[in-house]
């Protein structure tokens, strides 16, 4: 699908021999699995059970949660591929429908992930997120700005009827140690 197929372009640039790799919302786990070659260590979370499922038998360490839940540890890089579609909220959820409903503005996952992430990255860490123009680009950015030192969209793509930001969120120390 063209949302991994972006992030998937980022990861050898961004990904550390050193690094141990959270990825949020796996699906079926082709970004862990591809970080798995690159990093040190990937663990991965789905709040679906059977995309956990499916990502263990993709030879994945994968957790059920949604977001942080269940994780009691730091990473040097944080990878999140969030529901970012605005839906109506009065809509009943089912699994495959929590795979792309990001609440009214589309955002609302997002911002819930922005207030948690710093209680799981190390000193060094960094996001690596997707996200679409549905969601709000400008309001997205600039609540990262808010969290991070750096904030850069590293690929822009249009599909269809938006556009996909790959978006890193990371400190100036942690940037220059890449170097």
């Amino acid at each position: 699908e063209i949302y991994t197929l972006s992030l998937h372009d980022a990861l050898p640039i961004l990904v550390r021999p050193t690094d141990s790799v959270l990825e949020v919302g796996t699906g079926c786990g082709l970004i862990a699995k591809v970080v798995a070659r690159l990093a040190h260590s990937v663990i991965a979370t789905d709040i679906n059970p059977q995309a956990v499922k499916n990502a263990t038998l993709n030879g994945v360490e994968a957790i059920q949660g949604d977001l942080f839940c269940n994780l009691n540890r730091r990473f040097d890089l944080i990878i999140f591929n969030p529901p970012y579609l605005p839906t109506d909220t009065n809509v009943p959820c089912d699994w495959l429908t929590q795979a792309w409903d990001g609440g009214l503005a589309g955002r609302e996952v997002i911002m819930r992930f922005l207030t948690q992430v710093d209680r799981h990255l190390t000193s060094r860490g960094r996001v690596l997120m997707i996200i679409s123009s549905l969601t709000g680009y400008r309001e997205v950015t600039e609540r990262m700005k808010a969290q991070f030192e750096i904030v850069r969209s590293l690929a822009e793509r249009k599909v269809f009827f938006e556009t996909l930001y790959v978006i890193l969120g990371a400190e100036l120390r942690t940037l220059a140690e890449q170097k």
